[in-house]
């Protein structure tokens, strides 16, 4: 079974996350250098966690029932279902979700703390993203 899922924009969005990443690293964190590759490092996270759930939704079609029931996945569940079908470790969901919660605490609160807090995710991130591209494309 061969599903041919474009994979292209999320590579191309995880290698921007992973320039800004390593861009933020040559500033100090009190000049604006340093506020704007952070800030582009935390856009980035958001738009590639966004379209990991998108993708691997498209993915867990053949093992469930209908398309309606993948449609009613929230996006935790979608991890939850692809580590009940062996497609990603349960380590690796354990993460996701961690993820998706960090995104969600930003969203409401973006403050200091919690732009550092997502910055301490962001290389297993990185690697994670990279590992599930590679299961879609499998798929």
């Amino acid at each position: 079974m061969s599903l041919n899922l474009d994979t292209s924009y999320i590579s191309k969005c995880n290698q921007a996350l992973k320039r800004a990443y390593q861009q933020l690293g040559k500033y100090e964190e009190d000049s604006i250098d340093y506020e704007i590759y952070r800030s582009a490092v935390i856009k980035e996270f958001e738009i590639v966690l966004e379209q990991s759930g998108k993708l691997l939704k498209k993915v867990l079609k053949p093992y469930l029932h209908t398309n309606k029931a993948v449609d009613k996945l929230v996006f935790k569940d979608i991890f939850r279902e692809a580590g009940h079908h062996g497609l990603l470790e349960l380590e690796e969901v354990e993460r996701w979700l961690e993820y998706r919660d960090n995104r969600n605490s930003t969203s409401h609160d973006y403050g200091e703390h919690l732009a550092n807090e997502t910055l301490s995710l962001i290389k297993q991130f990185i690697e994670d993203v990279n590992r599930l591209i590679k299961v879609v494309d499998a798929s």
